[in-house]
């Protein structure tokens, strides 16, 4: 059975090809088989890392009898929810309306044409604390199917209205043409005020971060944070504040992997310590680039030389764990590892303290010097074993004992079982990749760079840029998955097009090489024509009968973020930076229509908005523009070195010897023979040229907004 799945691009897809239960994946042919055979479309949406998946997984649909039931009664369909997010969004969102919650595995019972009468998450495969067991689930809603139609029928059409008016509620967010054409009006810098006084109210004391149990790193909004801290406003100090104290709570947690670098998806628990242990490239990626922006800004050395480390060791963590053949990297690693056959969650991470008291006296290390950094008891798991969580800042003594102590821990942990890997490249996630390498490598370069990792991590976003370009990227349209090499499956979402422009933007930044800033271009215009319909942003180039259906046949562009940007806020801040190189009024008026959300959402909530409030704060600024011209490279270098300093995470950064161009910011802004000129920037219009970095970064002073 199965065997449709068996050669897809997705990992989760090929882990149930030899399941019994006769799986499709999301397509026209098993909604028609649905037709035909008259039966109810079961589709079971989860990806690859995901632990409750493989439990669901082994429960239900590797045993005969479900499978059996299934195969008779369903057409079953499999979606790996990072491939088809487009999918996933529709079919959460009914989960969502039907039970007041969402996650995955998800569960969703549709009529042949897509729309839902039923839904849900994990059920068990017995009755559990009044939850029903799978198979009374697919009892009852075969029954229903066979016997009360017209109440499935009514069901279907009340969630696809309700599906629908979100939908508008949508347009109404992102109506970008008719905003744009009329003027969007002036935008507002006093929202984000309010949005960081709410992000302040929300900050755990104890722990830090936001909210409670479970935590999760609230990426899009750190970067709001660290964007507006450098804005010099009135609430600047107080966003520096919290994104200070949640990335450095966050770097001495069990989140992070205290021996390899990277980071889990997020905890279980208020402290930070216990993580559910998947690593996503998404959130990877946008961390590195976070905390090579906070080495800038953080306040004092020890924070900075943290920063540093974190960004260093997460971008070698990338290239260790995540990159594939050709230059790309892989979407994420597993949470769960098999160990004798059976799925642990956490196996390969967790320690016993006799077992890191072994391996440290055998690497003639103070045991107990070092075990007394950990707060293995926080981090301990059902099973005894502990993650190795601090839980405290380290003084620069304890930190050199760790760095010590590392290597030998690391080297035991190598020889363990390790978590598979989902091999798919996703086009966008490969977009944030790149563009945390470039910012990382910058950072790191700034910094003295005394290791000589600059270079390999430049070398390392080139080298992904150019498999994005190659492979994914074909007749002007941007293919979203690709594995073993070859894009296959749906075209590019906006965040995919935006996420790859970002990239290469970023690249461009830190390299100067003019084929990145074209690259990145020419995405841009493509998803202006391609995601742009009737004056309303499409999240989808290309819709499905089924999803159509699904939300009542209306549909846009969701602003609000996830666990990464969403697609508006992305586009919307590669058309500020667009803009900003270009000279686009065109374009810097079709990102403030983005942006009007904002004004709505930021205060109301925060976190589901950081990266378009980021892009807001970015364009209140002007934003500034940093553009370096000159023969001389080392001249060159100090003056961008300075302006990266000087103007904060968001500043549009130009290089490049003056004379022919593609880059219009570049454009006739001529440097001396053998020497070299910057020029500070907002909208084109330049201050006076200067040669000396400290003149320079006193411009950037003078400028704040």
């Amino acid at each position: 059975m199965a065997e449709r799945l068996r050669n897809q691009a997705s990992a989760y897809l090929r882990q149930h090809a030899d399941n019994p239960v006769d799986w499709w994946p999301f397509g026209d042919a098993a909604f028609a088989e649905a037709r035909r055979r008259n039966v109810p479309v079961f589709i079971s949406v989860g990806y690859a890392a995901c632990h409750w998946c493989h439990v669901m997984a082994h429960e239900s649909f590797e045993d005969a009898a479900t499978a059996q039931y299934l195969n008779e009664n369903f057409v079953s369909v499999k979606v790996d929810r990072e491939e088809r997010p487009d999918v996933d969004a529709v079919y959460m969102a009914a989960t969502q309306a039907l039970t007041g919650q969402g996650g995955w595995p998800m569960s969703v019972f549709t009529l042949p044409d897509g729309r839902t009468f039923y839904a849900g998450t994990y059920f068990p495969p017995r009755q559990l604390q009044g939850m029903p067991s799978f198979r009374q689930v697919l009892e009852a809603v075969s029954s229903a199917w066979r016997d009360r139609p017209e109440e499935v029928e009514t069901s279907a059409a009340q969630i696809a209205a309700h599906l629908a008016s979100a939908q508008a509620g949508n347009r109404r967010l992102v109506g970008t043409l008719e905003l744009a054409a009329g003027g969007a009006g002036p935008l507002s810098g006093e929202v984000l005020e309010a949005a960081v006084e709410a992000v302040a109210e929300q900050e755990d004391p104890r722990f830090g971060g936001l909210g409670g149990a479970p935590k999760f790193p609230p990426s899009p909004l750190l970067r709001f944070l660290l964007v507006y801290g450098a804005a010099g406003r009135p609430a600047s100090g107080t966003a520096a504040a919290v994104a200070g104290r949640t990335l450095e709570t966050m770097a001495r947690s069990g989140l992070y992997d205290q021996l390899e670098g990277g980071f889990a998806r997020y905890t279980v628990d208020r402290a930070w310590a216990v993580p559910h242990f998947e690593k996503m490239l998404y959130d990877n990626a946008q961390l590195l680039r976070l905390y090579a922006h906070w080495s800038r800004s953080a306040p004092t050395g020890e924070q900075r030389r943290l920063a540093l480390q974190v960004s260093a060791d997460t971008a070698a963590w990338l290239a260790r764990r995540l990159l594939v053949d050709g230059g790309g990297f892989a979407s994420s690693l597993d949470a769960d590892t098999l160990v004798d056959g059976k799925r642990r969650e956490g196996a390969t991470y967790v320690w016993t303290s006799e077992e890191l008291r072994t391996v440290l006296a055998g690497a003639g290390a103070d045991a107990d010097a070092v075990l007394s950094l950990l707060d293995l008891e926080t981090g301990r798991m059902e099973d005894g074993g502990s993650t190795l969580h601090f839980g405290r800042s380290l003084e620069p003594a304890e930190e050199q004992l760790w760095q010590r102590s590392r290597p030998a821990l690391l080297a035991v942990r190598d020889r363990r079982p390790q978590p598979d890997r989902d091999d798919k490249v996703v086009a966008g996630w490969n977009g944030l990749a790149l563009a945390g390498l470039a910012d990382a490598a910058l950072a790191l370069a700034d910094a003295g760079d005394p290791d000589g990792k600059a270079a390999g991590l430049l070398d390392l976003a080139r080298s992904a840029a150019g498999y994005m370009l190659r492979v994914h990227y074909r007749d002007g349209v941007l293919v979203r998955v690709s594995h073993a090499g070859t894009a296959s499956g749906i075209e590019g979402l906006l965040e995919d097009y935006a996420g790859a422009a970002e990239g290469l933007f970023a690249l461009f930044a830190a390299t100067g090489e003019e084929q990145w800033y074209r690259a990145a271009e020419e995405l841009v215009l493509a998803a202006e024509q391609r995601f742009i319909a009737d004056g309303v942003l499409q999240d989808s180039a290309v819709r499905t009968d089924q999803l159509a259906a699904a939300q009542g046949s209306i549909s846009a562009a969701d602003p609000m973020d996830g666990p990464a940007p969403s697609g508006t806020a992305l586009f919307a801040g590669v058309l500020v930076t667009y803009a900003a190189y270009s000279g686009s009024s065109r374009h810097r008026a079709l990102a403030e229509a983005l942006l009007a959300h904002v004004q709505l959402v930021a205060a109301r909530a925060p976190r589901a908005g950081g990266w378009a409030m980021s892009v807001l704060a970015q364009a209140l600024d002007g934003p500034r523009e940093l553009a370096v011209t000159g023969s001389d490279p080392v001249l060159v270098g100090r003056l961008l070195r300075a302006g990266r300093a000087a103007g904060g995470p968001a500043v549009v950064v130009a290089s490049g010897p003056g004379g022919e161009t593609a880059v219009p910011l570049l454009r006739n802004r001529p440097a001396p023979d053998g020497g070299a000129l910057a020029y500070m920037c907002r909208g084109m219009v330049c201050s006076r040229p200067v040669a000396d970095p400290q003149e320079l970064a006193a411009q950037f002073r003078g400028t704040g907004p």
